[in-house]
């Protein structure tokens, strides 16, 4: 229970289905916060137990570390899917396991349905608030022992029923920023953890030509237009980062887009192993609107291959696939491939 209204009224539903509920809230940071003092009061609201788990050095070692090395080596995390494989569905299973339940619960807009001895992930009713994309690492064993109570229903439900049980976050604020940088400066957040300093060092055309500076690879992500701090007489955007050499490259918007990306580190939820082709519908991020596309294996990963170019896989981000609602699986984008 992360003291969000999801969270809070994911507990209530459960209540009311029958289940016993225990209300877990995770500390990240070492510190008490209103989120967890809001879980607290949500629990008591509901009669359930509230208790707090100390996850401060997993989530340092799987999520806050990863991130900055990520970062460091020219690609771009997404820091809430490892948080999911990693922390709340894997250290949660491993308390679950230690307090005696048998299932987990979290407030994602996510469905989970058993066909043919496999758990399957599905998009949640509510599309605009669909959480599938950043659960597509999930395994068998976490899909089989996880509820979504919030699957069939629309935030603004989710909402009204809040406010019906009188719950003091029924109109807090969904978070949206990644949690543990929260004023979005990346960048900032790296060198002061990582004890890291920015090295400027050249701005490149696709041709190797040097244009001017930067303020360090670390503060650049592919796509990016604004900030770039150098005028070329015509927008710039940036193409490709080289971490070795201290290296932006920029270029035309045209240069942005791919036809084919390279995906490795899979998971497979319908099955194990992909073993020919596949045709599926591709989101290449949490907010791209996913395009028809044909997956096959390629290298030690798959060759995703879209209809139509896409606009700036970034190496590090998830590449999804779906077959209608289901979530085939997905992985790490390596590189786009002209």
């Amino acid at each position: 229970m992360s003291g969000g209204v999801d969270s809070s009224v994911c507990a209530a539903l459960l209540q009311k289905d029958g289940y016993e509920v225990l209300g877990i809230t995770l500390d990240l940071f070492g510190d008490t916060t209103q989120s967890q003092n809001d879980a607290r009061l949500v629990c008591e609201s509901l009669g359930i137990e509230h208790t707090v788990s100390d996850l401060q050095k997993e989530f340092k070692g799987f999520v806050i570390d990863n991130f900055i090395n990520e970062y460091m080596n020219g690609r771009t995390p997404n820091p809430c899917i490892v948080c999911n494989r990693e922390i709340k569905f894997g250290e949660m299973l491993k308390l679950a396991d230690k307090l005696g339940c048998q299932k987990i619960a979290t407030g994602h807009y996510a469905k989970i349905i058993e066909k043919d001895g496999r758990f399957l992930l599905c998009r949640g009713d509510d599309r605009s608030k669909d959480q599938s994309y950043v659960l597509y690492c999930l395994t068998q064993e976490q899909l089989s022992r996880t509820v979504f109570p919030l699957s069939g229903h629309s935030k603004d439900e989710v909402r009204q029923t809040a406010e019906n049980l009188k719950l003091v976050n029924a109109n807090k604020k969904d978070s949206q920023d990644i949690c543990f940088v929260p004023d979005g400066d990346y960048a900032v957040f790296i060198e002061k953890t990582a004890n890291f300093v920015s090295q400027t060092g050249n701005y490149l055309d696709v041709n190797g030509k040097i244009l001017g500076q930067h303020k360090g690879v670390i503060r650049y992500t592919i796509g990016q237009r604004k900030g770039l701090g150098i005028a070329l007489g015509k927008p710039a955007f940036v193409i490709d980062k080289n971490p070795d050499t201290n290296e932006v490259i920029i270029g035309d918007e045209e240069h942005l887009f791919y036809k084919k990306v390279y995906v490795e580190n899979l998971n497979f939820i319908p099955f194990d192993k992909l073993n020919g082709e596949m045709e599926v519908l591709c989101k290449l991020r949490y907010r791209h609107t996913e395009q028809p596309a044909t997956i096959k294996p390629y290298k030690n990963g798959v060759l995703v291959e879209f209809s139509q170019p896409q606009r700036a896989p970034s190496p590090g981000q998830a590449a999804v696939f779906y077959d209608g609602d289901i979530v085939v699986g997905g992985g790490t984008i390596v590189c786009g491939i002209e």
